[in-house]
C-alpha cells in the first residue's frame, strides 16, 4: 500500500497468508480496540486497521493497511 492510501468499504484486496495470497472485500475501517473472531485488534484513529471478509472462507479477518494490496474487481 502506498503511504497514506486508504481503503473503503467494498474494495477488493489481497494479503500474504501462510498458504499464499488471500483475497477478500473490505467491510469496514476499525479505529478502536475490538475483537475479530476472538482476536484482539489494537486499532486507533492514528493506526486504523480493516475488517475484511475472506473470499474463500467467508470469515472476517483484520489487517493493517500496509499489509493490504488493492486488487482489480
Amino acid at each position: 500500500m502506498a503511504k497514506g492510501e486508504k481503503f473503503h468499504k467494498g474494495d477488493h484486496v489481497s494479503w500474504a497468508s501462510h498458504s499464499g495470497r488471500a483475497y477478500g472485500t473490505v467491510k469496514e475501517e476499525i479505529t478502536e480496540r475490538v475483537k475479530v473472531r476472538g482476536h484482539p485488534v489494537n486499532a486507533s484513529l492514528e493506526h486504523p486497521q480493516y475488517r475484511i471478509r475472506n473470499d474463500d472462507s467467508g470469515r472476517d479477518v483484520a489487517h493493517r493497511p500496509e499489509a493490504l494490496r488493492r486488487e482489480q474487481e
